[in-house]
């Protein structure tokens, strides 16, 4: 079940026009406008989108690999369903829902627990986002600085939130996140998202493989994601219902 409760907190295909994106030359002399200019050029655009997800999740020695099914309408639902039909989730912007026929037990509840998790308030968007690969708190030129860094644009922002850092970090090339990263020193937590390769789907740039680092203390989480078989904008039904007989489960 750890899995898939990683996979809601950090988000957590028959190929159309499939390709992988490819960088162009890095130009690092660009100014703070243009990198933020063509970086939400290559926002993607689209009404529904479903694909194949391989997961493989670590923690200490343990590992774990599983292929679901995701599906979403933009804005307003995400859907993961595993093999069998035996786990089944719902996100949409008001809650968080899912079921495990493996133990019968069911959550119904809101953000709050994800969100004291991160430390910081967390709703579909951001959950959105996360697996998108856009920035989960919105880049723009009159709150972030920009330097260079490691071959690449590194953003942060001019006064940093209260809970946690915050760093985002540009491909010069293709213009897309290479990285995301929080981090709460005071807590000893650090997330880090970083985007391993794109690929192109009718002219629109998402994650093929991402991998997701969550830090806390001495414990250590790995989640490797890679989204196969893409397609967008086509007619999708998101089922969900609990089965009558289920438990509720508190996850405080």
């Amino acid at each position: 079940m750890s899995w898939l409760l990683s996979m809601v907190l950090l988000m957590v295909m028959g190929c159309k026009s499939t390709a992988t994106l490819t960088s162009g030359e890095a130009d690092l002399t660009l100014s703070k406008k243009e990198v933020l200019k063509a970086h939400h050029k290559f926002t993607p655009v689209f009404k529904t989108l479903q694909a194949k997800v391989r997961v493989v999740y670590s923690e200490g020695e343990k590992s774990q690999t599983h292929t679901v099914s995701l599906r979403m309408e933009k804005d307003k639902v995400i859907w993961i369903n595993s093999a069998l039909n035996l786990i089944r989730v719902m996100i949409t912007p008001e809650k968080v829902q899912f079921y495990n026929k493996l133990d019968n037990t069911y959550f119904d509840g809101d953000f709050s627990y994800l969100s004291d998790l991160l430390g910081t308030e967390l709703d579909y968007t951001k959950v959105q986002n996360l697996l998108l690969g856009n920035a989960i708190f919105e880049i723009d030129k009159n709150h972030y600085n920009m330097t260079v860094f490691e071959e690449a644009y590194l953003f942060q922002p001019k006064e940093q939130l209260p809970l946690f850092e915050l760093f985002y970090i540009i491909n010069p090339a293709h213009f897309k996140l290479n990285s995301q990263q929080l981090q709460q020193v005071t807590e000893a937590r650090f997330l880090h998202v970083d985007y391993l390769k794109y690929q192109i789907i009718e002219k629109q740039s998402l994650p093929e493989q991402l991998k997701i680092i969550a830090l806390e203390a001495d414990s250590e989480t790995i989640i490797e994601i890679e989204l196969k078989s893409i397609s967008l904008n086509e007619s999708l039904r998101f089922p969900f219902k609990i089965p009558s007989g289920f438990d509720a489960i508190d996850l405080k």
